[in-house]
């Protein structure tokens, strides 16, 4: 049975084996060059404040969720970027709203009050997957990205995590401290 769960080092080239043919042949990400599995490691520790989740079905991974800081500068710690990739083979499950629902409850859990996804364009399966979590357009980028000789526009998408009134400003809190509340348990297991 399929489940959720944080990411850890030794996912490193099944991460790899979904992400590198979206690198290789594909616009969606603007690497040029896949990432060697001692990247993706450096990733997972350089942003562990903040959830990589991963989706395992029968002893692989079918798919990964991660949030990456917005912005360096510390008045930006409220707003992350999201993404999510799933393996070409699960596809159509349904997987990907389970995870990229779990990753936007963890990241409220958080204390994140913005979640910024950014899409390559034309994409309309992913803007259709963002609007249905209630994301909503902020603007598009033209020609901001080169890739297979072509120049490719960026369309920046937002979803507010937490209402109006709930706009404190308070400590963001590490992943680690959050997963450990009852209303975290909920995001991890069985799908």
């Amino acid at each position: 049975m399929p489940f959720i769960r944080l990411v850890d080092e030794n996912d490193a080239e099944d991460i790899l084996e979904i992400y590198n043919p979206i690198v290789m042949d594909t616009a969606i990400s603007f690497e040029l060059k896949p990432p060697p599995p001692a990247e993706i490691k450096k990733r997972l520790k350089k942003y562990n404040h903040l959830p990589w989740l991963v989706v395992e079905d029968n002893n692989k991974v079918a798919g990964y969720a991660y949030a990456s800081p917005f912005n360096q500068r510390e008045a930006y710690q409220w707003s992350v970027e999201v993404s999510i990739y799933i393996h070409k083979g699960y596809k159509g499950m349904r997987y990907g709203k389970k995870l990229y629902g779990a990753l936007l409850e963890l990241l409220k859990l958080q204390g994140i009050i913005n979640a910024i996804a950014l899409i390559a364009l034309p994409n309309p399966t992913s803007i259709a997957f963002h609007k249905s979590f209630g994301f909503h357009e902020i603007g598009v980028f033209e020609k901001v990205g080169f890739k297979f000789n072509a120049w490719h526009d960026v369309s920046w998408w937002q979803k507010r995590l937490v209402p109006e009134t709930d706009l404190t400003g308070s400590r963001i809190k590490p992943i680690h401290d959050v997963i450990k509340k009852p209303e975290a348990i909920k995001c991890f297991g069985q799908i």
